[in-house]
């Protein structure tokens, strides 16, 4: 069943699917929508009522008219939740929804936290990253003095579709905006007050949050536990789907046996 929300100068859309009294929310990561979640979805479905959002800016959702930052996006999911009237749900955020995880987990009364190779530990920038980011803003800016702006807007937008990362570039303006922001981010700070258990899900090849950060988040998490799936990458439940199954079901092993 498709739902919407309207909120936040937003339609923020969700589909609603299966039964039992426990809910699962889903997460999907940046660029996706909740198709991309389908697999695990099904794997739910049975026993819970699974919630399977589209973040605004993403699927059938409306871009934010403004550049939001992680609390618009937690404060938005929290509507949800009230609007829904949702008690000590399950939350499973891939890449950036679990990022919103994080922080939804660390002030509400969460029942279980899955976070599937998620983002939220500020990445480690070497001196040559600086340069180029700092290098190319003032390139932005003085380019338009020197060859005019019609003129530097084409010559800035094709470097950067040879530099930047596809997410970035297949991005609306909008939303890169708001990509910049929240990459930004680091939510360390939040991870000491989950209190729920916490289960991590790594891929071993996963180079864009490495499982670096997922040992941090097991430091920082008082109640959590690391599974890493040999040679899988950032879609590692999509990169090992049947080890995927069996340690979800496992988690939550005692949900399933009490669904009504």
């Amino acid at each position: 069943m498709k739902k919407v929300i309207k909120a936040q100068d937003v339609k923020f859309n969700y589909t609603v699917e299966g039964s039992g009294s426990q809910a699962v929310i889903l997460m999907h990561g940046w660029g996706c929508n909740h198709t991309t979640l389908a697999s695990i979805e099904r794997l739910l479905t049975d026993n819970f009522t699974v919630y399977n959002v589209d973040f605004p800016g993403f699927g059938d959702s409306t871009e934010p008219p403004t550049v939001w930052g992680m609390e618009q996006y937690t404060s938005i999911m929290e509507q949800l939740v009230q609007t829904e009237g949702i008690s000590r749900p399950i939350l499973m955020g891939h890449s950036f929804g679990g990022r919103v995880g994080i922080i939804f987990a660390s002030r509400n009364d969460v029942a279980k936290l899955v976070l599937i190779d998620a983002a939220g530990v500020k990445p480690r920038r070497s001196l040559k990253y600086y340069f180029k980011v700092y290098s190319y803003k003032l390139y932005k800016k003085l380019l338009p003095l020197a060859v005019g702006k019609q003129r530097a807007d084409k010559i800035i937008d094709n470097y950067r579709k040879r530099v930047g990362s596809s997410d970035y570039n297949n991005a609306s303006p909008m939303m890169r905006r708001i990509m910049s922001n929240v990459v930004n981010e680091d939510l360390c700070h939040f991870m000491p007050s989950i209190k729920c258990p916490t289960l991590l899900v790594w891929g071993e090849n996963d180079t864009a949050t490495p499982v670096a950060d997922a040992k941090k988040m097991e430091r920082l998490i008082p109640d959590a536990g690391l599974v890493v799936f040999k040679g899988a990458g950032h879609y590692s439940f999509l990169d090992n789907p049947y080890q995927f199954a069996a340690v979800i079901r496992s988690f939550l092993s005692e949900e399933m046996k009490n669904k009504k």
